[in-house]
């Protein structure tokens, strides 16, 4: 808990910590004792902030502190007076601090090495409940003051909207309800289990009306869909895309914030965020929405500066199913890992994953890692001899990447405005030779890569270190070193097509280098914002009643009757199985007869009127 933080703490924490205190010493070197400090630590911060956990066995302990509020607040006010006027603090107080900071940082590092050597000691993709809540992140940078401003009266007229970990409700939402949403657990296999998402009957009638709007092609229809049910998930998420395009982000953010909100509340009892041990399918449609809600959450807290927190996210989006990352987050948490300066998390990652997962045949590792490795080797407050291994990982790391993937180091140095010198320049293997040989699916990677972190590389002290390598790299492709051709025979033989994954990730992070890369057969098919290149062997648990066939596939005449009457279907409930072709010409006949049918009731409908005469009201008079 950073500083910041800790003058945000209620001070019945640090009562709570006091007594501990004066039990003994021997508390301290007990584990167990401080990991459940931290999460008392954490449940504490977190119901200050409005997003405490819904169990109903802690809400006599959320009550009372809930309901001592305002004396906290008139502590922490004199706290503050005394140590800004007089600069004199209670024993006690000092106590505590010393105490948070050795459970906090034990070898004495920096906030930024301490995450990942906590990290170490636990799963690789464990989330901690405080890390999703971007408040917590802008109070470290902003203060809490700054952060949290008028915010804390407003929430104590909150009393109805349920409190959860993945968003803070607002109090303009609507009221929320049972949407028809649950989550069943289906098995559990070697301590991992299995969840999945069910629609009830209710919730499956209001999803074709969606489809139904969807086909429609006017968000309008949505909009008034989201007024009776102003929960409904698929909706929200396509609405929110909707809303990004007009330039609203402000609603679009808020659309998926409600999205995450109404999943959370179908969560199962035994579904964990933290535990890295829950699996959620991504073949089962119900699931997707999950998936998706967490992509474009951790997306715009990105956008908005929260680096750590997207990090967090991106974790649990991986541990929901690690083998076969259908949104392929392992392309960003690179990304987010440098720019929430997680580098050990990242490091640790790469040597935990590398052997069975190959991360660096993936372009954003191959260069992410050892620009990781540099920057720990420029943290002074580490051992010298932990410095010099970054420094030796990082140079050895940046080389190969350079030998595997040549292609990138010249749009990189054009995206940071560098000019490279003349030998660099004007070699081939770093020329555009590089780029036009390498196979459709690696650009794309490449270009995503460069398009996404090339401002992690703008940083002089960064060039500097990466020309020396580069002239290395050069010098070794002139002795024809075999590292080259076997690097350039696996890229001949690896990256023929890219996989669906690939693809979808491409689609929804909407950077244009890659975007432009997409090969005709994703970029021709329509692709919704609510289930973007759905799995081709997905597992459907309901489907769509028969509806009438495409618009496109009809005639014009049809299509005339159509916009006359809306209910009109010429070919009726015709399914053509390819070998009867006596039904499929019956039921033409029957589409036929209930077209003329359909004709005769409009003729039959239609009055004429009469145009008024005003020369002669009484009619009886004669036409000029």
């Amino acid at each position: 808990i950073p500083a910041e933080e800790s003058e945000d703490e209620p001070p019945a924490g640090e009562e709570q910590v006091d007594t501990r205190l004066s039990e003994g010493d021997t508390a301290r070197g007990n584990q167990e004792g401080s990991r459940g400090r931290n999460k008392e630590g954490a449940v504490t911060e977190d119901t200050d902030d409005g997003q405490r956990e819904g169990d109903e066995a802690e809400q006599p302990d959320q009550t009372s502190a809930s309901s001592n509020k305002p004396r906290k607040k008139k502590k922490k006010r004199k706290t503050k007076k005394t140590s800004a006027g007089d600069a004199v603090e209670d024993d006690n107080l000092e106590d505590i601090d010393s105490l948070l900071e050795r459970l906090e940082d034990p070898a004495g590092l920096s906030p930024q090495s301490q995450g990942g050597l906590i990290t170490d000691s636990r799963p690789l993709l464990y989330v901690e409940h405080r890390n999703l809540n971007p408040e917590n992140e802008l109070k470290r940078y902003f203060g809490a003051r700054a952060v949290l401003g008028d915010q804390r009266p407003r929430q104590r007229q909150r009393q109805y909207i349920r409190s959860t970990w993945l968003t803070a409700p607002k109090n303009t939402w609507p009221r929320y309800s049972k949407t028809g949403i649950a989550m069943q657990l289906l098995d559990t296999r070697r301590g991992v289990q299995h969840f999945t998402f069910e629609h009830h009957r209710e919730y499956q009638q209001v999803q074709f009306k969606f489809l139904d709007a969807v086909e429609s092609m006017d968000p309008n229809n949505i909009v008034l869909l989201l007024q009776m049910n102003p929960y409904h998930v698929d909706s929200l998420l396509q609405l929110s895309d909707v809303c990004r395009m007009q330039e609203d982000q402000e609603m679009a953010r808020d659309l998926i914030e409600r999205a995450l909100y109404s999943l959370e509340c179908a969560f199962h009892p035994v579904f964990s965020l933290t535990s890295g041990t829950c699996r959620l399918d991504y073949r089962r449609p119900e699931n997707r929405a999950f998936f998706l809600a967490l992509f474009k959450h951790l997306m715009f807290l990105e956008k908005r500066g929260c680096p750590r927190t997207a990090l967090e996210f991106c974790k649990l989006i991986l541990s929901l199913d690690p083998e076969n990352d259908p949104l392929c987050v392992l392309l960003l948490i690179d990304f987010l890992s440098l720019r929430a300066r997680e580098y050990t998390f990242l490091t640790r990652l790469f040597q935990e994953w590398e052997s069975h997962r190959n991360l660096s045949q993936l372009p954003n590792f191959a260069f992410s890692v050892p620009l990781a490795y540099f920057f720990l080797s420029q943290q002074e407050e580490r051992p010298e001899l932990e410095r010099s291994q970054a420094r030796e990982r990082a140079a050895r790391l940046i080389q190969l990447a350079l030998i595997m993937f040549p292609s990138v180091l010249m749009p990189l140095l054009d995206h940071c405005s560098v000019q490279p010198d003349a030998r660099v320049a004007s070699h081939p293997f770093f020329g555009l030779n590089a780029q036009i040989s390498q196979s459709p699916a690696l650009n794309q990677l490449t270009s995503l890569y460069v398009g996404r972190t090339h401002a992690l590389w703008k940083d002089p002290a960064v060039m500097a270190w990466l020309e020396p390598h580069a002239h290395e790299v050069l010098r070794m492709v002139e002795a024809q070193d075999p590292l080259v051709q076997e690097a350039e025979h696996k890229r001949k033989i690896r990256y023929q097509s890219a996989p669906r994954n690939i693809y979808r990730h491409v689609i929804l992070s909407e950077m244009k280098e890659a975007t432009a890369a997409l090969p005709l057969e994703v970029t021709s098919q329509p692709v919704m914002g609510f289930d973007p290149l759905p799995p081709l062997d997905s597992i459907v648990s309901y489907t769509r009643p028969e509806r009438t066939s495409h618009p496109s596939n009809e005639s014009t005449l049809s299509l005339f009757f159509r916009s006359l009457l809306p209910n009109f279907n010429l070919q009726g409930d015709i399914r053509h199985d390819g070998d009867d072709e006596a039904r499929a010409g019956q039921d033409l006949n029957q589409g036929v007869n209930r077209l003329m049918a359909a004709m005769r009731d409009m003729l039959a409908n239609i009055q004429f009127q009469e145009p008024p005469r005003d020369d002669n009201p009484e009619g009886d008079g004669d036409w000029d």
